[in-house]
């Protein structure tokens, strides 16, 4: 049925009589992390998804084709789409418009059962009431039956009644937010994140366009849209850019089933990594559910009955295993159900059991046809899911060789190790240093009571080209396994991680940024939970040492570096800074002319400017004050925003097509600041 006709269907009638409400709104302010995750930059984000959501909500509805976005000037950010617009008639419950009800008052909306929406992503209906009570200013703007009705908020309170201001032919709702500064940590909005989030929805709701804008302050202005007719298949074929694929066509089915739809995209590629993203009403949900449940199930019970249909598995063989058949996978499964149940605001996982046997049976259905109609695809799969099977036995010998019991209980620790004496993982670190020559001041510098350190000697195996029997024939690689004490892959165990603190530390240079990269792609690759558990670390060694006289501070980057001398540098009468009488000199480590002038000149001007080059050049005592000293150092938390974004940035820097790769530097060689070759 085209918009327009459902627009006015009377079974779309949407009005004050579809708003449910449930409870208040006080909850929000004090306890914001209980609704948007946190007041970090994930949770600044958090009030755009939520906004997004209620647009794509009325997009899924049928009601609304477009949806923009835009960062305006002053930390303000609109969300708009041309779908029904929020109602604004009274409500018969809270004696108030019903846009007020809804901006105002938690678990108000039209997704409780009041005919609002039949599917929808934003279960809770907190969206917009939690938006308006974590921003200092909110103002609602709405185009409905004719006219355009508007409402302003400070700190969620409504500054004066829902107030008609003109006409319109239009309909839609446009929600400006500015978020609250005491309730964020920071107010700086990423632009990149937002594409790729925008770029995702736009995916998985096809035929919608969707627009963002940049015009903030301080920023060149730009702009995107993204409209994908494809959907997911579109999607897969996207994060299949920089790969060799093994079935050219790929695997789509879109299906209505009882009180939803199924929709599945499926294509493989050479690779070694499994690549699976599950939705719930465009929500991703990454602790997957009872919908990927359905589907892995499917998969594995439809190749395999191909498989020995077809011969191609003979009849003493075993079957293929799930782990077989996800090495390679590309897949995105996405329902919509009238009816979600989510663990948790954030969306984690899909509860609904009904979901495992709807995409099961969908997926069993639609596949075996698939492979039927496609046999050489359907050959070139199962052929890599039998070498992958192949490897995996290779893989279970080489890891009961290495990687015995005893070992990962800690009764025989790498030698290389220099182990904490605490034995509580909550409190217990875990240094991987670049070099020994780093690794030995590291284990001077330590606090031996919770830090353990473990060198690496030179560069550890590229994980994105090596199956997991190569992985462990590597030294580096199998002493790093048996120090965390977890295992690996399949037979990974995370109550028996040793360190909740797992702290990369390599030098400031080419190199240390290469082993660094190497080290993320194996714990993206093989330890993905500790990634997503927040157990791993970057530690951030300074780049410079500044000495006057006796005065000794450090600076993590170029900028710093000029203010703490512009800090140093006296000032002569009416503000004037002395120039000439500072002496700026960039000095080598073991200068020992230098720490001789230092205790001669205590009141002199001049300045001494140190470059570390690599961890080696701090002794002991600098590196345990710069770079490990919790009440001191800096570290940055590895995280992951964007799993598909992840797996793609990895698969292109890692992987074995050199084009994406080289097209990326070119790019990019400009921005890099600080190169030493």
């Amino acid at each position: 049925m085209p918009k327009d006709e459902k627009k006015n269907s009377p079974k779309s009638t949407y009005s004050a009589e579809s708003i449910t409400v449930l409870e208040g709104l006080d909850p929000v302010r004090k306890r914001p992390g209980m609704y948007i995750g946190s007041t970090s930059a994930a949770g600044l984000h958090h009030l755009i998804w939520e906004l997004v959501d209620n647009s794509i909500d009325e997009a899924m509805a049928g009601f609304a084709d477009r949806i923009d976005i835009a960062l305006l000037p002053d930390g303000m950010v609109s969300v708009a789409d041309n779908g029904r617009g929020i109602p604004v008639d009274i409500h018969k419950t809270t004696k108030v418009s019903a846009l007020e009800t809804i901006m105002t008052t938690l678990h108000a909306g039209g997704k409780f059962g009041g005919g609002g929406y039949k599917v929808s992503g934003g279960l809770h209906g907190v969206g917009a009431s939690v938006v308006n009570a974590l921003s200092s200013y909110v103002k609602a703007e709405v185009h409905k039956d004719g006219k355009i009705w508007v409402q302003e908020y400070k700190l969620g309170k409504p500054q004066k009644k829902v107030t008609a201001i003109g006409n319109t032919k239009k309909t839609g709702t446009t929600i400006s937010f500015k978020a609250d500064p005491t309730i964020f940590e920071e107010l700086e909005f990423n632009w990149g994140k937002i594409l790729d989030r925008l770029r995702q929805q736009a995916y998985l709701t096809k035929g919608v366009t969707i627009s963002v804008s940049d015009k903030r302050e301080n920023h060149s202005a730009k702009a995107y849209a993204f409209h994908f007719e494809g959907g997911i298949k579109t999607y897969v074929k996207a994060l299949h850019r920089h790969n060799t694929v093994k079935n050219e066509t790929i695997f789509y089915i879109d299906r209505e089933v009882k009180d939803g739809r199924v929709e599945i995209a499926v294509q493989y590629n050479d690779g070694f990594n499994e690549n699976v993203l599950a939705f719930a009403n465009n929500i991703i949900n990454p602790g997957g559910g009872t919908h990927l449940v359905g589907f892995r199930t499917a998969l594995t019970r439809t190749l395999n009955s191909y498989a020995r249909a077809h011969n191609l598995i003979k009849e003493k063989d075993e079957n293929l295993t799930g782990e077989d058949v996800r090495e390679g996978l590309t897949a995105i499964i996405s329902v919509k159900l009238g009816d979600p149940q989510f663990e948790g605001q954030t969306k984690d996982k899909l509860g609904n059991a009904e979901m495992k046997t709807a995409v099961e049976q969908v997926m069993n259905e639609a596949f075996t046809m698939y492979l039927e109609e496609h046999p050489r695809e359907a050959e070139a799969v199962i052929a890599k899911c039998l070498l992958t099977a192949q490897a995996r036995l290779a893989a279970r010998t080489a890891r009961a060789t290495i990687l015995r019991k005893g070992a990962l209980e800690g009764m025989t620790l790498p030698g290389k190790l220099a182990d904490c004496s605490s034995r509580k993982p909550e409190e217990s670190e875990l240094y991987i240093v670049e070099g020994d020559s780093a690794g030995g001041s590291a284990k001077q510098g330590r606090d031996r009571g919770f830090q353990a350190i473990l060198p690496l000697r030179g560069k550890i195996l590229n994980v994105e080209r090596a199956r997991l029997d190569k992985m462990l024939a590597n030294n580096e690689i199998k002493n790093l396994v048996i120090a965390l004490g977890t295992n690996i892959d399949d037979q990974f165990d995370v109550t028996k991680l040793r360190y909740h603190r797992i702290i990369i530390m390599t030098d400031a240079d080419v190199d240390g940024a290469h082993i660094r990269t190497l080290l993320l792609t194996l714990f993206f690759r093989h330890f993905n939970q500790l990634v997503a558990d927040g157990y791993v670390y970057i530690a951030q060694p300074p780049l410079y040492q500044i000495k006057k006289g006796t005065t000794v501070r450090y600076a993590y980057s170029d900028e710093e570096k000029n203010k703490i001398i512009e800090t140093m540098t006296p000032v002569l009468g009416k503000g004037k800074k002395a120039e000439v009488e500072t002496d700026i000199e960039v000095v080598e480590e073991n200068d020992e002319s230098v720490e001789e002038e230092a205790k001669e000149a205590k009141n002199s001007n001049r300045i001494s400017i140190q470059r570390y080059k690599g961890l080696g050049e701090m002794n002991p005592g600098q590196l345990w004050e710069t770079t490990m000293d919790p009440k001191t150092r800096l570290l940055k938390r590895v995280t992951i925003d964007d799993a598909a974004v992840a797996s793609e940035t990895f698969d292109m820097l890692m992987g074995g097509d050199v084009a994406p790769r080289k097209h990326f530097i070119q790019t990019h060689a400009k921005k890099v600041e600080n190169l030493d070759i």
